[in-house]
């Protein structure tokens, strides 16, 4: 937004340490009684600065210039997640057109300690079983307010709710170029997921599952460490041809939340995954998530160099950051490098991201979810 123009709604995203009242209060005082979207963050990415102390507060604040979104809110989460997502669906279906770019953000936490979520993919089944067809750009996340999921909340565009969703409605104005980064490799061959309830992964291909996990990174021998495979593995689907080379952007990976060595099993993010799902063992790489971040981010320069870019918006899982992950780097670093001072830079720390992958957007695990907003060019 250039100086001068008139401010005509925000996304925000904010620490767990704040008030969210007062950090709306304070926005308004600022920017007067504007809609404001986003919610909690466990951290913040702008291009100055990454951080997550839980005092970080970021904003992006759109023009009058461009036309306003519609802001479609639903409540009821701890109600039903398919419910809810089949009555967003319902509205997406009768507000957005093809093509539309769709912003979505959910409150991740159904309740805590210890945490409970709210699944994405549940929600984003009865989402698309309303929606049908109709291919709306549809990117967000999961919010959550701290390392340890003990809160979150979204903006709704007039306040704070809890186990609610909200969606923007972009206008044709907007297009986005999406891209999704992980850097995970597979270190197995297919295995068959034969015992699972909900999102606890009993057996794979008939075996304990945790003690395959336990076989693949060498930790047989090492039993304190086998609660460390929540930060070295994830299981991953791969859609599409399962016989097509390595490509990142056909993997939804899930994390590992919890591992219980008494029944074997380990506990995932989400419970998409079913008797049957084949999976591969995948592994957390910090290398290669930096080199992913760093790849991806010059493609992504590369892409939008024809167009003009109004937002670099990145949602990035919160594992990846630094002091999470061991990396010796920010690899968030690599994004607000690729666009410094050429495009703002906006992102936050989530806890589920969801993208455009394999013909639907997906709840992702262990991801960072690129998108650059330009004005179309019919506009």
């Amino acid at each position: 937004m250039t100086d001068g123009e008139t401010a005509a709604w925000a996304l925000a995203f904010c620490g767990g340490r704040h008030d969210p009242e007062a950090v709306l209060a304070a926005l308004r005082e600022d920017l007067g009684s504007l809609p404001v979207v986003g919610g909690s963050a466990i951290g913040t990415i702008t291009g100055g600065e990454v951080g997550y102390t839980g005092f970080e507060c970021a904003v992006a604040v759109f023009p009058g210039s461009l036309p306003a979104p519609p802001i479609l809110v639903e409540a009821g989460l701890d109600e039903g997640e398919r419910a809810l997502g089949a009555r967003l669906g319902a509205r997406l279906r009768d507000t957005a057109d093809a093509d539309n770019v769709v912003l979505l953000f959910y409150d991740s936490v159904a309740s805590s300690p210890p945490p409970i979520l709210h699944p994405a993919s549940v929600m984003l089944d009865g989402l698309y079983e309303v929606l049908g067809d109709v291919p709306v750009h549809l990117v967000g996340a999961g919010t959550v307010s701290d390392f340890q999921i003990e809160d979150s909340y979204v903006f709704t565009g007039e306040g704070v709710a809890r186990h609610a969703c909200v969606a923007v409605v972009l206008p044709r104005v907007y297009r986005a170029v999406t891209s999704v980064l992980h850097g995970c490799v597979p270190v197995s061959s297919f295995l068959e997921i034969t015992r699972i309830e909900g999102a606890q992964v009993f057996e794979l291909d008939g075996r304990p599952a945790l003690e395959t996990l336990v076989d693949k990174f060498g930790l047989a021998a090492q039993p304190g460490r086998i609660p460390e495979l929540s930060l070295r593995a994830t299981l991953g689907r791969k859609h599409g041809d399962p016989f097509a080379p390595y490509d990142e952007a056909a993997y939804v990976n899930r994390l590992i939340l919890t591992v219980d060595p008494d029944a074997g099993s380990i506990t995932l993010f989400e419970p998409d995954f079913a008797v049957g799902t084949k999976v591969q063992v995948m592994s957390r790489d910090n290398d290669l998530m930096l080199e992913s971040a760093s790849r991806g981010a010059a493609a992504m320069s590369d892409a939008i160099s024809g167009c003009d870019a109004l937002l670099a918006f990145y949602i990035d899982c919160a594992g990846r950051s630094a002091a999470f992950s061991g990396a010796p780097s920010e690899e968030a670093d690599a994004i607000t490098g690729a666009f410094e001072g050429r495009v703002p830079v906006l992102g936050f720390y989530s806890g589920v991201e969801i993208a455009p992958l394999m013909g639907r957007s997906r709840p992702l695990d262990w991801t960072g979810v690129l998108t650059v907003l330009c004005r179309a060019e019919a506009a």
